[in-house]
């Protein structure tokens, strides 16, 4: 491996322990659930290995438990997922073009809001092994905690469980300031996206736009806005 892929897989390991973290944290409710829907731990386990996203998972355990045919599973996870979609393309603009389509998919097999996050924010191009790094530690992680909630889950006070569900939001919010706070740009950004986000909780929303729907609209609509208003410049892109 090249001294500059080891640095950047080091850093990307760094970078997500913390990720990690809260992983195994809110995924240790996941594990709970998962035990009341009747999966076995071993069960459990691989599917969190295999589909890395909190509400997918959860969305597929209510389906397994009514045994919904694979191909609503398979649509429903589509749809849920579909932000992860735009958050691809946008780390294939931030990898270099000669970066082998192999490359790409791995980078892309585990593009979580968190892990985007850090990737999307790492200076200059992106290197695909920062990416593997954090994949590392934050999978086996997500999958532990799983693992952890079928085995105690129910040893543990449900006052703990809620507190443990919402870790992964404030890990979230301490990827975003750091760089919210070096650009006037992208703060404005996080709160019109914040306030946005509440006024479509708040107005009425036909029956078809769902969760996962309305956080589609709202990228789409708001990263179009900034990307005209504020085009970065081509030297920027490339510092």
């Amino acid at each position: 491996m090249k001294r500059e892929n080891t640095l950047a897989f080091q850093q990307g390991i760094r970078d997500g322990i913390p990720i990690a973290l809260g992983y195994a944290a809110v995924s240790f409710a996941l594990g709970i659930a998962a035990r009341n829907h009747g999966l076995s731990w071993i069960e459990a386990t691989v599917m969190s290995l295999m589909n890395n996203t909190s509400a997918g998972e959860f969305a597929a355990l209510d389906q397994i438990r009514i045994n919904a045919p694979l191909i609503e599973i398979a649509l429903t996870q589509l749809i849920i997922n579909l932000r992860y979609l735009l958050m691809s393309c946008a780390l294939s603009q931030k990898l270099s073009s000669n970066i082998s389509i192999g490359h790409r998919m791995l980078v892309g097999f585990d593009v979580t809001d968190e892990i985007f996050g850090i990737s999307i924010a790492y200076p200059g191009k992106l290197n695909p092994f920062y990416s593997y790094g954090a994949m590392l530690v934050s999978i086996p992680c997500w999958a532990a905690g799983t693992c952890l909630g079928v085995l105690l889950g129910n040893a543990l006070p449900d006052s703990i469980v809620s507190a443990l569900s919402v870790a992964l939001y404030g890990m979230f919010i301490a990827i975003v300031i750091p760089p919210a706070r070096e650009s006037k740009v992208l703060a404005g950004v996080v709160l019109i996206s914040m306030a946005a986000s509440i006024l479509f909780d708040w107005l009425p929303m036909p029956s078809w736009m769902s969760g996962g729907m309305k956080i589609i609209v709202l990228t789409v609509v708001i990263s179009l806005g900034a990307a005209i208003l504020f085009p970065v410049k081509e030297d920027e892109a490339h510092a």
